[in-house]
């Protein structure tokens, strides 16, 4: 990975594992010595929010910029002022958690012109084959073309985030990497990493890019 972007977005179906790839990957950016900001955009009554990281992101130095209303029994499209800073802020790297599907992507609108101006961001599909809306090719092709269509804005790349949550095993991933290889030659996308949890780090996936991964949330991975 380091052909690293400014942005970063990530974007995916509902409980495809965005959150935690997205801090993961801020702690990369990190331990790489780069200044990570991460970005929470995620207003669609989420499975799982970036604020249950925030001690840990507080911890390795890296901002977290989220809506007031995480994790609290509000659910209001309401994103703060400070998110300016993804286009702002060209000190810093942000890594951005959008919601799930075409609906969540409607949050990344409002700074999609400036991002693509820039011209310096990646906008990644984060997938799991085993989740059931996503199982089949066709299934995340629909996916990728909804949020495709809602943001005017075409896919950069791929995030293998295949898992069975704390069940994985070196299997579980190996398994999935004819399939995400079928769908990135389909969609002409390429697959920019596969996450693997960190103690599975050292299996050898066809020369693929890796990238170690800890759940950040209640200590079991997903």
């Amino acid at each position: 990975m380091t052909d690293t972007k400014r942005v970063t977005l990530f974007l995916g179906h509902y409980g495809s594992g965005k959150t935690n790839v997205a801090l993961n990957y801020a702690l990369h950016l990190k331990n790489k010595g780069l200044k990570p900001t991460v970005y929470d955009l995620d207003i669609v009554n989420p499975y799982f929010r970036t604020l249950d990281g925030k001690s840990v992101l507080d911890k390795e130095g890296i901002r977290l910029v989220v809506s007031k209303f995480a994790n609290s029994n509000v659910d209001l499209p309401s994103l703060p002022s400070e998110a300016y800073a993804i286009i702002d802020d060209k000190s810093s790297h942000a890594v951005v958690d959008v919601g799930g599907d075409d609906r969540g992507a409607l949050a990344l609108g409002r700074y999609l012109p400036e991002i693509k101006k820039e011209n310096d961001y990646e906008m990644l599909l984060v997938a799991n084959k085993y989740r059931p809306e996503t199982r089949t090719i066709e299934g995340l092709i629909e996916i990728k073309e909804e949020i495709e269509r809602v943001t005017g804005t075409l896919f950069t790349g791929v995030v293998n985030n295949s898992n069975l949550g704390i069940e994985t095993t070196k299997e579980t991933i190996l398994s999935s990497i004819d399939f995400m290889e079928k769908f990135c030659d389909i969609t002409k996308l390429p697959l920019k990493f596969t996450c693997v949890k960190r103690e599975l780090s050292s299996i050898i996936i066809n020369g693929s890019k890796i990238l170690p991964m800890d759940l950040i949330k209640y200590g079991n991975w997903q």
